[in-house]
């Protein structure tokens, strides 16, 4: 893997920083493509909904292309199994998310025909849907496109 850009990492960064403590990191994010954004839901639809109007709106997929929406909801639901610690359900356990997320696109192979890839981070809380019995989690998935 190349030391330059590695998707996994500039995601999982985005994700925790807010805006304002990423300033020390803009060389690491010269020419790296990403979007961020915020989602809070008792639905896992609406996250999932959430993440991949971010990456349509910041052309970071191609809304009528197949395999990079493909790539994205696989890359969704891997980051989704960290936060929900493998149990894929949010409201119906009596649970609630609220979510920093980033997205990344990438070539993290120096051989070019390993082609691109695409990296969704999550950091935030999940808990009962009562303020202050939730707790940090967070999720990486990373696909190829």
């Amino acid at each position: 893997m190349s030391q330059e850009i590695l998707i996994g990492k500039v995601a999982i960064l985005l994700a925790t920083l807010e805006e304002s403590e990423t300033a020390p990191f803009q060389p690491l994010l010269k020419g790296v493509h990403y979007c961020r954004g915020k989602v809070g839901a008792m639905n896992m639809e609406k996250v999932i909904a959430a993440v991949e109007t971010a990456a349509t709106r910041e052309n970071l997929i191609t809304e009528n292309l197949y395999r990079e929406n493909h790539a994205l909801y696989h890359a969704i639901l891997e980051a989704l199994e960290g936060v929900t610690r493998g149990q894929f359900a949010i409201g119906d356990m009596k649970r609630t998310v609220g979510l920093r997320f980033a997205v990344v696109r990438g070539r993290p192979y120096t051989d070019k025909r390993e082609g691109e890839w695409i990296a969704v981070a999550f950091y935030g809380t999940i808990g009962a849907p009562v303020k202050g019995l939730e707790h940090e989690a967070m999720g990486l998935g990373v696909n190829h496109i």
